[in-house]
């Protein structure tokens, strides 16, 4: 049994301390604004968010990241540019707080490479962005880069059918369904080459829309 595989499976966990619990990407939000916005539908909601937000942006962020795993500085400039990409305020900070998390996680766990970006971010020279901390963390593990996208799109759909169940939209058997539906969208989109210095670039207006919107109800289980 190839020993990536077991520390794929490790980190990709839904047990692994990442810090991703308490945000859903719009979702609530989303399903909370139907009548403003338009009908929910989890599904399309998700695919969406693969397509138009996980695969142009955060894979793309993901893989240059990778790629300059070995020097801090690039990486440093990259967390700012990801800082830049994301327009709305409650995505950035969902971004940032995850990726300090899953960081913070591997400080503990002894990591030096996650000990140094976090004096980057004491530091203010780092921000700290999600798929910052993951190419530094997961290249670390010797994971290859095709396995480090593969995790980050299996985790983009497991976090939103997490925060689907959570949220009472679903039940866990139908969320099991359209997992398997969405994950050969992942194995398409993760199959796609990503240029030296491509852009990040997300397109997800309604649920963007949706977190903009000013809350009606007071109570939220998620961040955003």
């Amino acid at each position: 049994m190839s020993n990536e595989l077991l520390i794929a499976l490790q980190v990709s966990d839904s047990t692994f301390p990442s810090g991703g619990f308490a945000f859903s990407q719009g979702l609530e939000a989303a399903h909370r604004r139907a009548d403003e916005i338009g009908p929910f539908d989890l599904e399309g909601f998700i695919k969406n968010q693969i397509i138009h937000r996980w695969a142009s942006g955060d894979r793309v962020a993901l893989v240059r990241a990778y790629r300059l795993s070995t020097s801090i500085k690039e990486l440093e400039a990259l967390d700012l540019e990801i800082e830049a990409s994301i327009a709305i305020e409650s995505l950035r900070t969902g971004s940032q707080r995850n990726g300090r998390a899953l960081l913070l996680t591997f400080e503990r766990m002894g990591n030096e490479k996650a000990i140094q970006y976090r004096g980057s971010i004491r530091s203010k020279t780092a921000i700290g962005h999600l798929p910052i901390a993951q190419a530094l963390v997961w290249s670390d593990l010797n994971l290859s880069e095709q396995t480090v996208v593969v995790i980050s799109g299996y985790q983009c759909i497991s976090a939103l059918a997490t925060a689907a169940v959570r949220l009472g939209l679903v039940g866990a058997i139908d969320v099991q369904r359209i997992i398997s539906r969405l994950l050969p969208v992942v194995t398409l989109e993760a199959r796609r080459p990503v240029l030296e210095n491509e852009l990040m670039s997300s397109f997800i207006p309604l649920s963007e829309i949706a977190l903009c919107l000013p809350d009606k109800l007071g109570q939220k289980l998620f961040s955003n």
